[in-house]
């Protein structure tokens, strides 16, 4: 018996499973599109492993001794769990099940991705998505070292080796303590602002290297107060009057009603910003990220 687990192979107990239901070798064999000698000298094998008649031959057909009803009954069973194994392994495939480690930045965790991720949960329940708040460079870096199945950020120009697709645009907006003096405004611009007090994020973020950046074009220099590690923060700075603030507008109105604040629009070209989904090689992907950035990749 010790030999049974090494030479008694599935498409034996396939056969020998149709021979039972059908009671006939010669049916059997036609519903398995083999010839019955075949299937014949199978079962005979199998009798030789196991060391027992497992079926009556008859003229009219066979009868199941009862060695076979248990072969039958563990046959049943082994065939039922290979099914099973494959149609997980198909849901793998096709990516309704598996793990996807992702990588996003503030602006994505804030104003997108609670819903979007809800929204593909509902379509795919058993996928398990680790999210992690990584700041932009970090984003890129993790991808790139293989840390993550892909991640989220602004675009980043000049990035090679990785590929970037679209996924949702935002736009940058000014928060203002309400009784500032340009808090009267319907938009400003970041020249109208520049010579301001701020307060903003940390200085590894995408947004503060931004602001930077276009200050910097500008030939300023913004004086930033207070620097904080999260949106929230930052508008709880700016409701207490200690400077105002540059934050994705989206973000900046869910305060409107909680904080004595208001939100002008930032007018300058480049305060539309388009967030990406980065990655290394779409075609690496496990089926289940690839899944997932397809379902991101159409929600813009």
């Amino acid at each position: 018996m010790e030999n049974l687990l090494r030479k008694l192979d599935l498409t034996s107990l396939r056969l020998f499973v149709a021979v039972c239901q059908e009671n006939s070798i010669a049916r059997a064999a036609e519903r398995e599109f083999i010839a019955p000698s075949a299937v014949s000298r199978r079962i005979a094998d199998m009798e030789s492993l196991v060391g027992l008649a497992l079926i009556e031959r008859h003229t009219r057909g066979v009868t199941v001794t009862p060695a076979g009803q248990t072969v039958l009954r563990h046959a049943r069973r082994i065939i039922g769990d290979v099914e099973a194994m494959g149609a997980e392994l198909s849901r793998l495939y096709a990516g309704v099940k598996g793990h996807v480690r992702l990588v996003a930045n503030l602006s994505a965790i804030v104003q997108f991705l609670p819903e979007d991720v809800a929204a593909f949960q509902r379509l795919f329940p058993e996928v398990d998505i680790d999210l992690e708040e990584q700041h932009s460079p970090d984003v890129l870096r993790l991808v790139r070292e293989r840390a993550a199945d892909f991640g989220i950020c602004n675009r980043i120009p000049g990035a090679p080796g990785v590929e970037q697709l679209p996924y949702r645009r935002d736009r940058l907006a000014v928060m203002l303590p309400a009784r500032h003096p340009k808090a009267a405004a319907r938009q400003l611009s970041l020249q109208d602002i520049a010579g301001e007090t701020f307060v903003g994020l940390r200085e590894n973020s995408a947004l503060t290297q931004q602001l930077a950046a276009q200050a910097a074009a500008l030939g300023a220099t913004l004086s930033v107060k207070i620097r904080v590690a999260s949106l929230d923060a930052l508008c709880r700075m700016t409701h207490a009057g200690l400077g105002i603030a540059v934050m994705p507008q989206q973000v900046a109105e869910l305060y409107l009603q909680s904080l004595d604040v208001v939100v002008r629009p930032l007018s300058d070209e480049w305060a539309q910003r388009q967030l990406c989904i980065v990655l290394l090689d779409q075609g690496q992907l496990s089926a289940t990220a690839a899944t997932l950035v397809k379902f991101l990749a159409q929600q813009g």
